[in-house]
């Protein structure tokens, strides 16, 4: 049973596992900002050397390895647990946490095939336990605020969205290696395919993919580049480039009959992010604010836990992505389009999951890097 139903009025108690880079700049510190109903109690790692100076960082002393899991979770008396590893342990890990009565919170993907999805979807209810794709974008104004638009009817007959999100990823990162789920479309076009489909509303029913390997040293046997077309049922029609080896670039860009929005820096969390929404030939711009997407993520669920709801970014919302990611690869493989079958998706992020906490400044990490150096001027 899970532990956190007891007591509707207590904080949820976290366990974060994996202390890579987004671990350390992103998720450790954000519980400073969702302290009014998230704590963090417990670390888990496979280096000693990061346990011990997170722990002291965090004044955690419940701390151990991969092979302690279940131990730590019991004596720390852990609700849920933030899983921050490679998109291969994904599956493992939520499976164990959730045998162990936890609720799992889990960084996208939520894995990296259909079978792996399904069987951590199967595992969580089965254990009575909430499973949540971390969609950190998904309580951001920014993007929230774009769907607004579009549902209001401002632009139209909204029909096509054209994206790039791309860095140049130093060679050897996690993020580069097929054994730990590594390659451009997983690690960036994931945010692409999950804007389109809460853009549009809608599930594809046709994509068409090609990847591109420029440079051997970086790409280890996965996409360096991934440029995709997604087909709609309404017509609409989804175009992105998704890359580990381009210059900086993290936008996207929806057309309808009556206008268009430009949201620049949309899968951000370093700087601001902005709209540039034209109707009639006129343009007006606007600025939103660095807030903490991490700290809004960790408040949601624990929100979600407490009250017993579903969350929106559920096991099911990373299964909607991975199917469509799966299909790319495979048409890029066959050279041909693939179709996908019909996927129903009734809950989808509106501005009702909005949550605003305010900027936090990224610690130095410890023995981890960033996957590629952010020029910071360029986010501001």
């Amino acid at each position: 049973m899970a532990r956190a139903t007891e007591n509707e009025s207590k904080k949820i108690r976290y366990a974060v596992v994996g202390l890579g880079n987004i671990a350390q700049v992103a998720v450790l510190p954000a519980f400073a900002n969702a302290a009014e109903n998230s704590e963090l109690v417990a670390l888990v790692s496979g280096s000693r050397e990061k346990l011990q100076v997170l722990g002291e960082r965090y004044g955690i002393a419940e701390r151990g390895g991969y092979d302690d899991l279940e131990a730590i979770l019991e004596r720390a008396r852990v609700d849920a647990v933030y899983i921050a590893l490679p998109n291969t342990m994904h599956r493992e890990f939520t499976e164990r946490a959730a045998r162990a009565g936890a609720h799992v919170l889990c960084e996208k993907p939520l894995a990296m095939t259909e079978e792996d999805c399904a069987a951590m979807i199967q595992a969580t209810r089965l254990a009575g336990v909430k499973l949540m794709t971390a969609y950190r974008l998904h309580f951001e104004e920014a993007n929230l605020g774009a769907i607004e638009i579009i549902r209001s009817g401002a632009l139209g007959q909204v029909r096509a969205f054209s994206s790039s999100f791309s860095h140049t990823v130093r060679p050897g990162d996690i993020r580069t290696r097929r054994e730990l789920g590594g390659g451009a479309l997983f690690d960036l076009g994931i945010y692409c395919v999950n804007a389109a489909r809460y853009l549009f509303r809608e599930e594809p029913i046709e994509v068409f993919g090609t990847c591109q390997q420029f440079d051997e040293e970086r790409a280890q046997g996965v996409d360096e580049s991934t440029s995709a077309t997604l087909r709609f049922p309404s017509g609409a029609v989804a175009q992105f480039t998704a890359s580990q080896g381009l210059a900086l670039a993290a936008w996207y860009h929806v057309t309808g009959t009556k206008g268009d929005l430009r949201v620049e820096h949309g899968y951000f969390f370093p700087g601001p992010l902005k709209h540039q929404l034209t109707i009639g030939g006129k343009t007006t711009e606007q600025t939103f604010e660095k807030r903490d997407q991490f700290a809004a993520t960790l408040v949601y669920f624990s929100r979600c836990i407490l009250e017993d709801t579903e969350p929106v970014p559920s096991g099911v919302e990373g299964l909607a992505d991975v199917r469509v990611m799966q299909a790319i690869l495979r048409s890029a493989a066959s050279g041909k389009a693939e179709a996908l079958p019909p996927f129903d998706r009734e809950r989808r992020p509106d501005l009702s999951l909005r949550i605003d906490r305010p900027a936090i400044e990224s610690p130095a990490p410890v023995l981890a890097s960033p996957p590629a150096r952010v020029d910071r001027a360029a986010v501001q």
